[in-house]
């Protein structure tokens, strides 16, 4: 396996309960997914890694078609009941159960840091896309996330997930090394009116942070994250946001690197 420290699937499940909470499909987000993967009315496309399908159901309810895959029972119950007419399987990205040339383009939204091996799960996807076929990801980079500001209360959080994803010229190799070509970057800046509550979202609202039904459906806090630097991090937040002294400290963290970074590629 490329990391030893991956996202299991019994504890995807657990993170599955009540997950809907405060993970929802924001639409800047999938406005831009759509723009870059640039689907037909009359395409077929999948969702690799769709938890409980909030992108899914959001593309569909703009007209396309998509089926959404994922290891975890949990999610897809929760995703089957919120999109009754979208297609959902279990499965891996690294073994996906589809036959060669079946889809007409792939999103892969911020899940492939859980993967077990990303050369294998991107050579799966380039299998089942068509000639001429488009494949989306949104992730993050280590780089990106040395410049969060959270990265001030849990710096082994922060170099945990960072170390388990992919810097953006491995991700090139990969791409080509899996078949894919135009490899394109696109930074994405976390807006205030987010509403996907992944692990950046609250860059503005710190006070968020110290919700643990906030943290639940941020899979860095339950699988990168160690009990006493949690706690001691989230006192110190909790005083740092009382004082007002986190303004500076969010002041010190401002970079122009992108908060995630969008990869678009193309199967020739």
């Amino acid at each position: 396996m490329e990391n030893d420290k991956i996202l299991s699937t019994p504890l995807y499940n657990n993170i599955g309960i009540g997950y809907n909470t405060t993970r929802s499909a924001d639409p800047y987000l999938a406005k831009r997914i759509a723009a870059q993967l640039q689907p037909g009315i009359n395409g077929t496309y999948i969702d690799v890694g769709c938890g409980t399908g909030n992108y899914t159901e959001y593309l569909h309810r703009m007209g396309f078609t998509f089926t959404g895959i994922d290891p975890s029972d949990t999610m897809l119950d929760i995703a089957k009941t919120k999109c009754p007419d979208c297609t959902f399987i279990q499965g891996y990205a690294e073994n996906i159960p589809a036959e060669n040339n079946s889809f007409d383009g792939a999103i892969v939204i911020l899940t492939l840091h859980h993967w077990q091996n990303r050369q294998q799960g991107l050579k799966e996807i380039y299998r089942i896309l068509k000639p001429g076929s488009k494949i989306v990801i949104l992730s993050f980079t280590g780089e990106q996330m040395e410049g969060y500001w959270l990265n001030h209360y849990f710096p082994d959080m922060i170099k945990n997930s960072g170390d388990a994803i992919p810097d953006q010229n491995t991700m090139f190799d990969l791409l080509h090394s899996a078949g894919f070509s135009s490899v394109e970057t696109e930074k994405y800046f976390v807006q205030e009116d987010l509403q996907d509550r992944f692990l950046y979202a609250n860059k503005f609202t710190p006070e968020e942070y110290l919700n643990p039904e906030n943290r639940k459906g941020i899979s860095c806090f339950s699988v990168f994250s160690n009990p006493r630097e949690l706690d001691a991090g989230l006192k110190q937040l909790e005083k740092d946001v009382a004082s007002g002294s986190i303004n500076n400290i969010i002041k010190s963290y401002e970079n122009d690197k992108g908060d995630y970074l969008f990869y678009s590629a193309i199967k020739r």
